[in-house]
């Protein structure tokens, strides 16, 4: 089992920026992959960025050129650098970890076991 605690999520303006990160502990073997998810409200949960074990990496159109993942392996910590933020970037993130193997990019929610709680991010305009 994977345990995963977002932190960073905030009140901001458009235009500003944001670093989300998130902790891992427990089974880290199965943090090869990661993703970043977000659920605005009456949307859908939709894919932001995810991340494997060689730093390969893969963005929704929305957010590519503003935001970027990054994974610190010591730390067993993922990042979610924001920037350029709109108001439309307003949701509950999520993070989320499966194990994985060689160069595969998980993207989907259905193709994630373990989730974390989620962190607020509100951008006002």
């Amino acid at each position: 089992q994977v345990n995963l605690v977002e932190s960073g999520g905030d009140s901001v303006q458009a235009g500003g920026s944001l670093r989300l990160s998130c902790a891992a502990s427990g089974d880290t073997s199965k943090t090869g992959c990661m993703g970043w998810f977000r659920l605005a409200p009456g949307k859908e949960r939709e894919g932001v960025a995810a991340i494997n074990n060689f730093a390969m990496t893969n963005y929704a159109e929305s957010v590519k050129g503003r935001f970027t993942i990054s994974k610190d392996n010591a730390k067993n910590t993922l990042y979610l650098q924001m920037n350029s933020l709109k108001p439309e970037d307003t949701a509950m993130y999520y993070c989320a970890a499966h194990f994985c193997i060689g160069h595969i990019i998980l993207w989907g929610d259905g193709s994630y076991e373990n989730w974390g709680q989620g962190t607020q991010v509100t951008v006002s305009a």
